[in-house]
């Protein structure tokens, strides 16, 4: 019998962060792989994913060496960095994104996707800086949402729920699930693979053997480890994440805010119809 073969593409999600084992992150993924295969049968997974990642990163690095894998089933989870840089460009991002669906969808592999919520909810951001970041999080959700129809992906609606609101899904960062949460994760993109016929190994478990991060545990977090996290963040982001919000509040002000909306919506649709027009030209 010929191993499944589960690769897993993206960013800190994706690596694990958060749901902790010993000295190194396990992660839904991980969880998921346990359950892609019968009982007894081979398996064979590969994480490639590395904190921090962006789409670049996923294009460049990450899927010519999960190509030569020849995965039968992979996951490409990506985007919430991208929104948390100056160089945000939601045209580059949508092409990066086609690119990789694409490859993996000529080998013929079932595409795992899905969207995720804005990191500026998550930390509890001012209104003023939130909303950027969340309309960045929609446009890169849409392409996704796209672009997982387009290739026939298995796609996980993740961007909203009761979960985003449960503190004991998250952990201390507050950005990345907690063991529970990486359950979860595991367990809907099982139930979904289940239901379409493409895997019939055990559903991972949903119970978490360790309990959910104390408030103390929290707060250490945001005075040691995320501290260094918001700088080096606020290095590359703040400056613009400023002039976003100066926007926001003028914007508000005069009447007009729903402009900022809807020239967001407005890009998303120009990145997507450009692939469209690349993908008529080739084919013609």
């Amino acid at each position: 019998m010929s191993a499944v073969r589960f690769a897993a593409l993206g960013d800190s999600l994706t690596e694990g962060v958060g749901d902790r084992v010993g000295d190194g992150w396990r992660g839904w993924a991980a969880l998921l792989a346990d359950g892609l295969a019968p009982d007894g049968a081979p398996l064979e997974f590969r994480n490639f994913a590395v904190s921090g990642a962006q789409t670049l990163d996923v294009l460049e690095r990450q899927t010519p060496a999960a190509l030569a894998f020849r995965p039968d089933i992979v996951s490409v989870i990506v985007g919430v960095n991208d929104t948390l840089r100056c160089t945000f460009d939601i045209h580059a991002v949508a092409a990066r994104l086609d690119q990789v669906y694409a490859a993996f969808a000529a080998q013929k592999a079932v595409l795992l996707t899905a969207c995720l919520p804005d990191p500026g909810a998550m930390l509890g951001l001012p209104g003023v800086l939130a909303r950027p970041l969340a309309r960045r999080q929609r446009a890169v959700n849409t392409v996704v949402h796209a672009l997982s129809e387009r290739y026939g992906a298995v796609h996980l609606h993740a961007a909203e729920g009761d979960w985003i609101t449960d503190r004991a899904m998250w952990s201390a960062d507050r950005l990345h699930p907690g063991e529970r949460g990486h359950r979860m994760l595991a367990a809907h993109f099982h139930a979904t693979l289940a239901a379409g016929g493409i895997t019939v190994g055990r559903q991972p478990s949903v119970e978490p053997q360790l309990p959910p991060p104390t408030r103390s545990a929290s707060l250490l977090w945001l005075a040691t480890a995320g501290t260094g996290w918001v700088a080096r963040r606020c290095t590359d982001l703040l400056p613009q994440l400023l002039r976003l919000a100066a926007d926001e509040v003028r914007h508000r002000a005069r009447g007009t805010s729903a402009r900022l909306d809807l020239g967001a919506s407005h890009a998303v649709a120009a990145a997507l119809a450009a692939l469209s027009g690349a993908e008529a030209a080739d084919a013609a």
